[in-house]
């Protein structure tokens, strides 16, 4: 399946300004199916997703949870399964100015501004979104993290 196929099967747009280089104009996103180790994400287990600082987006960015059959909004316990710069002011960044979010059945630790709530046997994926996206998303001088399978034994949860 190509890129075209794949994106249409996910998403139905009519701006441009989501697929051309447009810096600082309409959005762009990036599609997480797989953690880092390749495995299908699963919604019993846990998860993070560290966002280096400075993330080029002029509006906002966003990070949003989908179930993987029906491509809809992951319904959860939470009003939103998603977070985002401005709807959120209260996500906690890490001292290099980072911002972690974390997924999964419940909220690990004194994490819960961060955390997106998943469902234990349903699969899921997401999307990061940036509005306004900058010229380091378009170089690639700026990267979202690998997301990372957590477990107790690490600290993360």
């Amino acid at each position: 399946m190509d890129g075209r196929t794949r994106f249409f099967y996910q998403a139905t747009l009519n701006t441009p300004a989501m697929v051309l280089k447009l810096v600082g104009v309409g959005s762009q996103y990036a599609g997480v199916y797989r953690d880092e180790n390749h495995q299908y994400l699963d919604g019993g287990k846990c998860y993070s997703l560290t966002l280096p600082p400075n993330v080029p987006a002029k509006d906002f960015w966003s990070v949003v949870v989908y179930d993987a059959q029906t491509r809809s909004m992951l319904q959860t316990e939470q009003v939103s399964p998603g977070r985002n710069s401005v709807r959120h002011p209260d996500m906690k960044a890490n001292s290099d100015g980072s911002t972690t979010l974390w997924f999964g059945p419940s909220a690990p630790g004194g994490k819960a501004t961060n955390w997106i709530q998943t469902i234990p046997g349903k699969t899921w994926f997401l999307y990061l979104r940036l509005y306004g996206p900058g010229e380091a998303w378009f170089d690639k001088s700026w990267k979202p993290g690998e997301l990372r399978e957590e477990s107790a034994a690490k600290g993360g949860y």
